[in-house]
């Protein structure tokens, strides 16, 4: 993989593979609506695939975080590394090579887990190329505030590798922490970068002067608060001890928030997803918190994390990166993306808050939920697919 420098940069030629948002972006649209119609198949229909070793659940999960939320994390970086850095970033052919490790990939999970292990070996390659083309730009110019988020890379990385080992009997607690891992790995590089972009994002957005503050005594206790939560989920599992610290991080996240809200954020889809997808995370945090005084399935909660939270949040950054990056206001998105946050809310709340209501009807509610998701990218994927694969509109690179 070879990295260019900025003025070394070639004029574009095929404009989807000029920077890493457009081809990543783009698949991680058409893998959500493709991914979730075969689960649904799965689960409503009874369709089989060829699984051994790991459930149908735990397939489901792996695909979810390390092939959507991975494409997605895999073009913001590649996108924002270029911004941090002024280093161009893969593209073209390199760029294409990348994407096609994680395309194969995905492919071949497509089968169940017929072919594993020859998956294992490009979803592997995947993040590790992806990891060594956003790395080299942030220490060439020694970016070492960026190293936290290159470090949460390379965890995913190795929780993906613990998965793979879990799936082939070498690891007994493989797959858990996989799954388990990558999960709340990812849940924590939201809470970093939306720490960091999504005050920007208001203050420059919602058009009257605002000052959003991060509460240095906030980011510190998160911080350490999260940081004993990830290893008390993941490798002790001690449900007293992960709901007592939860509640201290829904504490946190909920005055975080209230710091965060001012009522020009309603006027804009694109502040307000942002500002749910949070609302869902610490939502999260209460659900783990209230385990210990309310019987309920625990995957309230991960859907909490995962379908209100990191699905969201995906799918706002996507459509807000995709406008920025083609040269378009982000301001001023279309109209119609607005329907495609309210059908993820709506997929959210009906997963996550109905079946804490009524679980007579809980296959009503997962069959509504899958189909609001497919909804929300299949309206993402019509609305933002050109902009993705033609020239940015004010005739830059990128």
């Amino acid at each position: 993989m070879i990295i260019f420098d900025k003025n070394k940069t070639p004029l574009p030629k095929i404009a989807v593979l000029n920077l890493g948002f457009r081809l990543f972006f783009l698949g991680a649209g058409v893998f959500a609506i493709i991914s979730i119609l075969l689960w649904t198949s799965i689960y409503v229909f009874q369709f089989q695939l060829q699984i051994t070793k790991i459930s149908y659940f735990q397939w489901h999960a792996h695909e979810m975080l390390y092939g959507f939320t991975m494409a997605v994390i895999a073009g913001f970086l590649l996108t924002a590394v270029k911004n941090w850095t002024g280093i161009q970033t893969l593209h073209g052919l390199s760029l294409f090579g990348l994407f096609a490790l994680w395309l194969l990939a995905r492919i071949l999970f497509l089968f169940g887990t017929r072919f594993v292990f020859i998956a294992a070996i490009f979803d592997i390659l995947f993040m590790f190329f992806l990891i060594m083309s956003v790395t080299y730009p942030i220490i060439k110019v020694k970016q070492w505030k960026q190293i936290g988020i290159m470090a949460k890379l390379v965890l995913l990385a190795i929780c993906n590798g613990f998965f793979y080992f879990g799936a082939a009997g070498v690891l007994e607690q493989g797959v858990y922490w996989g799954i388990y891992g990558g999960l709340f790995l990812i849940i924590g590089l939201v809470l970093t970068i939306g720490r960091r972009v999504i005050p920007f994002f208001i203050e420059a957005g919602v058009g009257y002067p605002v000052k959003i503050f991060n509460l240095i005594w906030i980011d510190t206790s998160s911080l350490l608060l999260y940081l004993a939560f990830f290893v008390v989920e993941v490798f002790i599992g001690n449900q007293q001890l992960s709901a007592f610290i939860s509640m201290g991080l829904f504490i946190t996240t909920s005055i975080r928030l209230i710091g965060w809200h001012t009522v020009g954020i309603w006027r804009k889809p694109l502040l307000w997803s942002l500002f749910i997808a949070f609302v869902f995370i610490d939502f999260g945090f209460l659900l783990i918190a209230s385990s210990g005084f309310i019987n309920f399935p625990k995957v309230l909660a991960i859907h909490a994390f995962s379908f209100g939270g990191i699905g969201l949040i995906t799918l706002s950054m996507m459509a807000r990166v995709s406008l920025g990056h083609t040269g378009r206001n982000v301001q001023s998105p279309p109209q119609a993306i607005a329907f495609s946050f309210l059908a993820l809310i709506m997929g959210s709340i009906v997963r996550v808050i109905f079946p804490l209501i009524d679980m007579n009807h809980y296959l009503i509610w997962i069959i509504t939920s899958q189909v609001l998701w497919i909804t929300a990218f299949l309206i993402f994927v019509i609305i933002y697919s050109p902009m993705l694969i033609r020239p940015r509109i004010d005739g830059q690179f990128g």
